[in-house]
């Protein structure tokens, strides 16, 4: 099934309604509503569609009739490395200078940069900042945050209006080219309303007052970027033309440009790939489901992947999660139409009295630390398997084989 028109619909930013479906998930629950272990009864699920605007580019969820808070994720080692490197990227550019007013974004997804911009002398201001002259910052950090404001206009307008007359904005993105390059179809989710395309981006920032400085890309969830926006006119934006800064961001609009990041038909490619990756966790979970299958990572990911799948507590034993506010709950979306039960979430501590032969790792960019922080899992017979986009196991000398 490819791109197909939408109806009854209006774009998130620029109004228009004239986009295409380019990924049709059905109905699924909603990701961020985990019911608790043992709840019966099934999940309410809701229709789950990314549109393509065909006015202005940007791809978004068509509707979200889900109202869940999301629980905070543990902060991961490979999002605090991104942090850090996204720091020194931008005091090597002038871009986040010591004494600076800095402000944050709230995100769901976990960590904060502010205590590594403190590190290097910036002032944080405790408080969303305002927009009177004396409470905008010189530098405001958005990591994974925007993205969730179910208005995308007066989310981006919201931001340029914080910042000082040469103040930066530091958007953090998991961008629409890596979703198509990395075929992540289960990016897509309830309270996830945009998925930028950096070509959007630097239109849209455009719009509202706001002009690249900067870009810079980093291999977190198969490859983010963060791109500095200072206010147009400003001495910043005069001084950053032609940097070196913005040599990857030209490099990034040509890759787009060849993805098709604008072109409904392109990213409906996607829509391919649900039952490809579905139809392989199925088959593997069948395979091995008898030797005992534990789940690490209870993602908003992995509730899309898992309940395309079909996979119930039958299948596996419990999802381990680090994050307290997840411990006792379910995942979603994972109880069977045959009674099977809903797969638990378990702290980290249950691992050694589960004793899995397989674990299987919905975050691939957390392999390298779980390894390091669980090794009993090998220690005691168990591999670790990265689930996507097809189930790969991984040997003891970090390989990973079908």
């Amino acid at each position: 099934m490819g791109a197909r028109p939408v109806t009854s619909w209006r774009c998130r930013w620029c109004g228009a309604d004239d986009g295409s479906v380019v990924l049709d998930l059905g109905e699924q629950p909603a990701a961020d509503a985990f019911p608790p272990a043992g709840a019966t009864g099934a999940d309410d699920v809701y229709p789950l569609r990314m549109v393509l605007c065909a006015g202005c580019g940007l791809a978004q969820l068509e509707e979200d009739p889900t109202d869940a808070d999301e629980p905070r994720g543990i902060e991961p080692a490979a999002l605090v490395a991104q942090a850090r490197e996204a720091v020194d990227d931008l005091a090597a550019a002038g871009l986040a200078a010591s004494g600076a007013r800095v402000a944050e974004q709230p995100s769901p997804h976990g960590g904060s940069w502010l205590g590594q911009l403190a590190e290097r002398g910036l002032t944080v201001v405790p408080d969303e900042p305002g927009a009177d002259d004396e409470e905008r910052v010189d530098l405001l950090v958005d990591s994974l945050g925007m993205m969730h404001d179910a208005d995308q206009r007066a989310a981006l307008a919201d931001r340029a209006d914080q910042l000082a007359p040469e103040g930066v904005l530091a958007l953090h993105v998991h961008p629409l080219g890596t979703i198509l390059r990395t075929s992540a179809w289960n990016a897509l989710r309830h309270g996830h309303y945009a998925y930028y395309s950096v070509t959007w981006l630097v239109r849209a920032a455009r719009e509202v007052g706001v002009v690249p400085v900067g870009l810079w890309r980093y291999a977190l969830y198969g490859g983010t970027v963060v791109l500095a926006l200072v206010p147009a006119g400003s001495r910043r934006a005069a001084e950053h033309a032609g940097s070196a800064a913005l040599a990857d961001l030209d490099q990034v609009l040509d890759d787009e440009r060849v993805a098709g990041v604008t072109d409904p038909d392109a990213v409906g490619r996607l829509q391919a790939e649900v039952t490809t990756t579905a139809t392989a966790l199925r088959a593997w979970v069948d395979d091995h489901r008898a030797e005992g299958i534990v789940g690490y990572g209870a993602a908003s990911r992995a509730v899309a992947l898992l309940a395309a799948a079909g996979v119930t507590g039958r299948d596996v034993r419990a999802v381990v999660d680090a994050s307290a506010a997840k411990s006792g709950l379910s995942m979603p979306g994972t109880a069977g139409a045959d009674g099977a039960p809903r797969i638990p979430i378990v702290e980290p501590a249950a691992l050694g009295g589960l004793r899995p032969r397989w674990v299987v790792l919905f975050v691939p960019d957390l392999l390298d630390e779980v390894r390091r922080a669980y090794p009993e899992v090998e220690a005691s017979g168990g591999s670790w398997v990265v689930a996507e986009p097809a189930p790969v196991v991984v040997a003891p000398d970090g390989i990973t084989t079908r």
